[in-house]
């Protein structure tokens, strides 16, 4: 079990891409929460299995000509934390 604080930058307020997020982490077997930042950025928190959280992570970087995201992703930075005890769902914040 690992924790990631994912930071994403772009286009990626007011467009969905919170509600796809979170949708994307559930299929994953995610918990945490995605987050509007008053920056303009989006925290992503998601807690669960490491192969989980890359593959977020890949999803989160896909050029969106691939898939249906929402937005546009200009940068990606991930911090890795102690995992946190009692996360339950994935929620939008």
């Amino acid at each position: 079990m690992e924790r990631a604080v994912i930071f994403v930058r772009g286009r990626v307020q007011g467009v969905g891409f919170r509600w796809w997020t979170r949708a994307r982490a559930l299929e994953l077997g995610l918990v945490g929460h995605a987050l509007n930042l008053p920056d303009g950025r989006v925290e992503v928190n998601a807690q669960g299995e490491r192969a989980g959280i890359d593959a977020l992570l890949e999803l989160l970087r896909e050029d969106p000509s691939t898939h249906s995201r929402p937005g546009r992703v200009d940068a990606v930075v991930t911090q890795w934390h102690e995992v946190r005890e009692g996360l339950t769902g994935f929620v939008e914040r």
